[in-house]
């Protein structure tokens, strides 16, 4: 297959249509045979079976890479090829979504990543720049044909026409915009727009704030720049992984299919509820809770928290010792919590260090009992007899009791607990009826950093999964110098009939020892960075992305920042949509405790996704308490007015019903969003809607509250019961729409509502 395409003059159409699709085939039929290739050395790989170390490792490298390609070319089988330039020295490209070579000696470049350098004219050349394009085309297709042909004439010398050409350049940009919705994200590859690829293309280093107001592209801007990063920094990312952190689960359902299409398999979609290894967030708080839970204050509670757990006696402990009473008095405890405290350990860490003091204390307390000449007050114990009275020490029970009670083994999950269940003390008398709550199994979204910030402080006592790591290890060896032995006492002879000896026959016992034999049953970890990542709480990825980051709070951003020690992030959100209590809004106050002022900050401002007339309308209603805001410009109007209507309170479901039956497309999506409490009554008059934390959002009509649509888009929206919303939420919900929404309401309308309804 060639490598640039050979330009023609045709009076048919058709013709451009014809050679555009024999390349495409070309190109499946590249991936259909790389598909199998990929399969067979992969399957290959698996059966090899027992290998010395090196080669294992090797295999499962081999292994993992070979998946990921395998993943990577089923991903991308629909739409592989969107666009082709042709350059003024009369060289072209396809572009694509992942890039292929021939099969040939020279691996011949035949479709271009369009993350790829020599692709990036496709996405920034202008008729004014043309960076030495002449023609950009975009090609359309429907799973492997090609169905239709988008050209931009940018040499305005050149005179050569396909017949395909776009005066305006932008057919395929909102053929892509008013395409009916299918509940999934899309990836945006074929439309980037300039402002965007700047974005998702910025150097690889520090922070990088990314805001957007509705529409603006800023989640599928960041979606994006993980595959570029990913494809730029293979070999760092592959190995760290990329962690995406969406605001819910139907958020993440929402976008998962993005990054796969684009060939990228290797990245960590998770909401803050589920970045803490073996818990997951099922239950809810109150907004004034989640508020105190997220205070940054909250670490320096969990600390006071984690310190009264080091305990003093009150007033001693008594240890009964071979027949003599050892009195742990508040005194000692107290040099002894002291001396552990200095080594600057996690609190669980530093146990076996309070336990060294405990026991050296005790050692004394009993040699200056028994072993003290009663004459002149020396010792009659030497050091052979004092390591025998700690060693005795250590062997009794009530020793390791009180330790117990003194410097406690604690757990996350029990020292958060128990703190929500008994706060007084720690915080003011109103916030801790706020959090109070019973100890239960049930974690919310807002205990996750809790929960991560308890593990820094308390830190892992790993001396007994050592211990059990190496009882098991000696089993293996054990066990495999049985198998060996086995193998010993069965061995074989063979005759040699010229000189009538026997030899023996080369066996296992003769090639391998037991640890060796033992290392090969172990078992392999063929799961994938992100896999791990997820398992792993202590994880460093290479690679942050957070949506809707203007939503976290303090807490949580001191979790996320232990998962990037590199601060490699790129945060995306819009401070006016700012909803949640714990919220911190302000980028300068996320961002400064952490980096100070050494981010950088981008601004999106056009808006692709909704329609002037709704953006008008949703405008309004910020401007109601903040008259200088300024919406995102939107790209196209269609027409429609949105419209506001009254409901009895009794009629609310059936005037609900009604709406949906007016608002639902022929094709497409609609969104009912309405307060969480109404759901069950909307949903029993509406077919087949159901409501819930993770609702389906392939639905033709879905049932949301206004956080569950934040990021989301819809091809028609319905608002319901709009005064019960604050302004941020509010706002997400009238901007969900893509082509026609609907407002109803049983009370006074917000103001800047008021004010559109009263509009003629």
């Amino acid at each position: 297959m060639r490598a640039g395409v050979e330009l023609s003059n045709t009076e048919f159409p058709d013709e451009e249509l014809r050679r555009e699709q024999e390349f495409v085939d070309g190109l499946y039929a590249r991936v259909d045979a790389l598909r199998g290739d990929t399969e067979t050395s992969v399957a290959d790989a698996l059966a090899q079976g027992d290998k010395p170390m090196q080669a294992r490792l090797e295999r499962d490298i081999l292994v993992a890479e070979r998946s990921g390609l395998l993943a990577a070319l089923n991903a991308v089988d629909g739409s592989l090829c969107f666009g082709r330039i042709d350059l003024t020295s009369g060289a072209g490209h396809h572009i694509g979504r992942i890039g292929l070579r021939a099969d040939d000696a020279e691996r011949t470049p035949v479709l271009i990543d369009w993350r790829a350098d020599v692709a990036r004219p496709f996405y920034l050349a202008t008729g004014h720049t043309p960076l030495g394009l002449r023609r950009r085309r975009h090609i359309s297709t429907d799973g492997r044909t090609v169905t239709a042909l988008h050209d931009e004439i940018l040499d305005l010398g050149d005179r050569e026409r396909t017949g395909h050409e776009d005066p305006s350049g932008d057919a395929v940009l909102l053929a892509a915009l008013d395409a009916a919705r299918t509940g999934r994200m899309h990836d945006i590859v074929q439309t980037i727009q300039a402002e965007q690829d700047e974005i998702i293309r910025a150097p690889h280093r520090g922070i990088l704030v990314v805001e957007g107001g509705p529409g603006t592209g800023k989640t599928a801007v960041a979606l994006h720049r993980a595959a570029y990063l990913l494809y730029e920094h293979r070999e760092l990312l592959a190995k760290r992984a990329v962690l995406i952190v969406g605001p819910n689960p139907a958020f993440l359902g929402y976008i998962g299919e993005v990054l796969p299409s684009l060939g990228e398999t290797g990245v960590l979609l998770a909401t803050v509820g589920e970045l803490f290894p073996g818990v997951k967030a099922t239950a809810a708080d109150t907004p004034e809770a989640a508020a105190v839970k997220g205070r940054a204050d909250m670490a320096d509670v969990l600390a006071a928290v984690v310190r009264d757990r080091q305990a003093l006696p009150d007033p001693v402990i008594a240890i009964e010792h071979d027949r003599e009473v050892l009195m742990l008095d508040e005194g000692l405890v107290a040099v002894a919590r002291e001396r552990t405290r200095a080594a600057k350990l996690p609190h669980n860490a530093a146990r076996e260090h309070f336990e060294g003091h405990i026991l050296n204390t005790l050692t004394e307390l009993y040699a200056e009992r028994v072993g003290t000449d009663p004459y002149d007050g020396s010792s009659l114990l030497d050091p052979a007899d004092i390591t025998q009275i700690r060693d005795e020490l250590a062997e009794n029970p009530e020793v390791w009791a009180a330790i117990d009670q003194l410097w406690p083994r604690i757990t996350p999950q029990r020292l958060v607990a128990d703190f929500l269940a008994e706060p007084e003390g720690y915080v003011g008398d109103a916030d801790a009826a706020a959090i109070r709550r019973p100890v239960t199994r049930r974690w919310t979204v807002a205990d996750i950093p809790l929960l991560d910030e308890a593990a820094e402080l308390l830190g892992e006592d790993d001396r007994l999964a050592r211990a059990r790591a190496e009882r098991e290890r000696e089993q293996q060896v054990a066990y495999a110098q049985g198998v060996l032995d086995v193998s010993y006492a069965s061995r074989t002879y063979e005759f040699d009939d010229k000189d009538d000896e026997a030899s023996e026959v080369l066996s296992a016992h003769d090639i391998i020892d037991a640890e060796r034999f033992a290392e090969r049953q172990e078992e392999d970890d063929h799961r994938s960075a992100a896999e791990r990542a997820a398992a792993d709480r202590t994880w460093a990825f290479g690679h942050i992305i957070v949506d809707e980051a203007q939503e976290l709070s303090p807490m949580a951003w001191r979790l996320l920042m232990r998962r990037s020690p590199t601060r490699s992030m790129t945060l995306v959100g819009d401070p006016v949509q700012t909803a949640e209590a714990a919220g911190v809004g302000s980028w300068q106050d996320i961002l400064a405790p952490f980096v100070e002022d050494r981010w950088e900050h981008t601004h999106l401002g056009v808006n692709y996704r909704t329609p002037a007339e709704i953006m008008e309308l949703a405008a309004a209603v910020v401007r109601a308490e903040h008259p200088d805001f300024e919406p995102p410009s939107s790209v196209r109007s269609t027409g429609v007015r949105p419209w506001i209507r009254a409901s009895a309170a009794d009629e609310l479901p059936a005037a609900v019903a009604k709406a949906v039956a007016e608002l639902t497309p022929a094709e497409g999506r609609l969104a009912v969003i309405a307060p969480r409490d109404l759901h069950r009554r909307l949903a029993a008059h509406l077919d087949g809607v159901t409501a819930g934390e993770e609702p389906d959002l392939t639905r033709t009509v879905v049932l949301l509250d206004p956080r569950q649509s934040k990021g989301l888009e819809f091809d028609s929206v319905l608002v319901v019961e709009p005064s019960r919303y604050g302004t941020s939420d509010l706002y997400v919900a009238l901007t969900r729409a893509t082509q026609r929404l609907g407002v109803l309401h049983t009370g006074t309308l917000p103001d800047g509502l008021r004010q559109a309804a009263a509009t003629p």
